[in-house]
Order: C-alpha cells, then structure tokens, then sequence
C-alpha cells in the first residue's frame, strides 16, 4: 500500500522575486496547484523580502528605499510526504534560505 500523507512544507526567501520563481517551480516540476500554496511575510510587518531585487534595485544606487523590506518573505504548501526531499531541493534552487516540514 501507497504511503499517501501529506506534510506542509515551508521555506523563507530574502525577495518576493524568488519566492514567486519557487512557485512557478512547485506548479509546473511537480504538480501542485496554485492555489494550494500560500506566500506571505514571515513577521507581522508587510514586506517585499528582506534585500532589493527587480524593481526595487533599478535605481541608480542599486535600490529603492521606499519599499517595505521589514522581512523574509515565507511560502508554505501541502505536498505528499515521500516527495519531501525533491520539492526542498527544487524550492533550495529557487533560492530558498531555510526549508522545514511538519
């Protein structure tokens, strides 16, 4: 018999540009749907990450100074529990900082 549990898998990202990249890894390597994975500020401040990145860095000094960089940036979603190790590592390429389960 199939071990069919699942387990929530959470990772921090310093941008929200990574984060969003992670995503796109989760939906289209390994078939989660968009809607089952959750992205939100890993403090109670609203935040875009914790360094500048995109458009945040276009700016002739490298950065803007208007963004709300209060903090990392975490993403969360339930996967089957014996798929741990490939979604950590492709979430670890997608330039995830710390990667844990429960």
């Amino acid at each position: 018999m199939a071990d069919d549990s699942t387990t929530t898998i959470r990772a921090t990202f310093e941008t929200r540009a990574a984060a969003d990249l992670a995503v796109e890894h989760l939906v289209q390597q390994h078939g989660i749907s968009r809607p089952d994975i959750f992205i939100q500020s890993s403090t109670d401040q609203n935040t875009v990450g914790s360094r500048p990145s995109g458009g945040d860095a276009s700016h002739e000094d490298g950065a803007r100074h208007d963004g709300a960089l209060e903090g990392e940036i975490e993403l969360s979603a339930d996967i089957a529990a014996s798929r741990f190790a490939v979604v950590q590592r492709s979430l670890g390429d997608a330039g995830a900082i710390r990667v844990s389960g429960r």
